[in-house]
């Protein structure tokens, strides 16, 4: 049987397993994240986003990596701290991950084998973002300068 995003589980930035199995029926849109990055202004727009379409099925997951130049050298609660008092964050937020290499979260194994990029399936930045339907089916990657607001439009096909 072909594997679906509800397979997976992670560990919210509270030490709480949460399985992707809680988003069934959701429009569900992973991004891995990092507070120290250039594009982390991101945070305020996929909040804006979340807050906006949520009570349609929208719900953002980010996953906090420290896997480029070492923008999120900090714990679980200096990351929370970070997303709540500069961006306001109240989407779901995951502890920290490495999203590339032998020691890869498995959602994100499985999100860049379904959704490969570019250059290969590698995740090449902060903010790169994946769009699962409501059935857990990934959709669409979007490149980290890719910004919320244009996928926005993509999202619309997919909200309930």
């Amino acid at each position: 049987m072909k594997q679906t995003f509800y397979q997976f589980s992670a560990k919210s930035l509270q030490g709480k397993e949460i399985s992707m199995d809680s988003f069934k029926g959701k429009t569900v849109l992973v991004v891995n994240t990092a507070s120290k990055c250039g594009l982390s202004p991101q945070f305020a727009s996929l909040e804006k986003l979340y807050r906006e379409y949520k009570d349609k099925g929208l719900v953002v997951l980010g996953f906090p990596s420290n896997q480029f130049a070492n923008q999120e050298p900090g714990d679980e609660k200096s990351i929370s701290e970070n997303c709540l008092l500069n961006y306001g964050v109240t989407f779901p937020m995951f502890s920290k991950i490495d999203v590339n290499g032998e020691n890869a979260h498995p959602v994100y194994k499985y999100l860049k084998n379904e959704l490969g990029g570019i250059l290969g399936s590698n995740i090449k930045w902060n903010f790169t973002k994946f769009l699962i339907d409501a059935s857990g089916q990934p959709v669409k990657r979007f490149s980290p300068l890719t910004t919320p607001e244009k996928i926005e439009k993509y999202l619309k096909k997919f909200l309930n």
